[in-house]
């Protein structure tokens, strides 16, 4: 085991060393890592974002149960114990066919109309708000009550929550697909260094051959390298990510107080963060190791 973390330590030392004397390329490794884990970053920043400031705004879609003409008081009992009882419902609010009926008349400015009515042509309403936002989840609420006895229509407007949900899916797939093709470009971009620094090395590496070393022993520290190459890219990115989001935040801030609101453009959450370094960290790894065993297979070292 000591033995073992020797090499490794030396393997690590030996990248570091080679990385210091070459230190304006190394930046540059990690500057264009870094702008290219920078853009689904920000892609995906601004669709979490959305979707928080979604949530606020359209603060649970309500459903409107209204009743039959005709609807007795034990019928009225029954829906109650019913909302109160269902774990989907979060709040509701029953308004009677008279109070509506008087609100109509005075806010409307419609009493000269209504009071030539016999009878108040309004049904009893519940007002129910649901605990979950997403579409499908409301459709299922609103068939539901829409069964439920003495209930006449059950409404809800819940359209523009749906085109939102839909474009917001959008996002999600555009930032996979984006992601995916950037790590492939990035698998392209560390293979093709590593690739390089093996052929500036391959004397180095036919004498370690020839005195016996393995091709783990070779590979090593290559791999060190990618890995480290990933490190100092996904650090960049999220530095990067860090500072359009402030720059961001200057133009947003004014744009909110227009509208009395405190909203502010939020930095991804921790496992965001992870995701974004562990990643390129891997991208860099895995880019390496496709480098190092293409390189030696050509060489064909024996």
């Amino acid at each position: 085991m000591r033995d073992w973390l020797s090499q490794q330590r030396q393997a690590l030392q030996l990248v570091l060393a080679r990385m210091w004397k070459a230190r304006l390329a190394t930046l540059m490794m990690c500057g264009v890592m870094g702008v290219t884990l920078c853009l689904p970053g920000i892609l995906y920043v601004i669709v979490d974002n959305l979707n928080r400031l979604a949530g606020d705004v359209q603060n649970e879609p309500k459903i409107s149960l209204f009743l039959k003409l005709d609807t007795t008081p034990e019928t009225l009992k029954e829906l109650e114990k019913r909302l109160s009882a269902n774990p989907a419902v979060k709040s509701y609010r029953f308004v009677s066919k008279d109070s509506a009926w008087q609100e109509l008349r005075q806010n409307a400015g419609l009493g000269d109309v209504t009071g030539g009515l016999e009878q108040n042509p309004l049904p009893d309403a519940y007002f129910v708000q649901s605990k979950e936002a997403e579409p499908a989840a409301v459709d299922g609420l609103l068939r539901q009550m829409q069964q439920w006895p003495g209930v006449e229509h059950a409404l809800v407007d819940a359209n523009w929550v749906k085109r939102l949900y839909a474009l917001l899916a959008l996002g999600n797939k555009a930032i996979l697909v984006l992601s995916g093709l950037l790590g492939f470009a990035l698998l392209a971009i560390i293979g093709n260094t590593i690739r390089l620094q093996i052929l500036t090395q391959r004397e180095e590496i036919e004498v370690s051959k020839l005195i016996g070393a393995t091709d783990r022993f070779i590979r090593r520290p290559f791999l060190y390298a990618g890995a480290l190459y990933g490190l100092g890219g996904g650090l960049t990115a999220w530095l990067m990510l860090a500072s359009v989001i402030w720059l961001f935040n200057l133009s947003v801030a004014e744009l909110a107080e227009l509208y009395a609101s405190s909203f502010r453009l939020g930095m991804p959450d921790m496992p965001a963060a992870l995701a974004i370094i562990g990643g390129a960290v891997g991208l860099g790894w895995l880019g390496a190791y496709w480098a190092v065993n293409r390189s030696l297979s050509q060489l064909e070292i024996t």
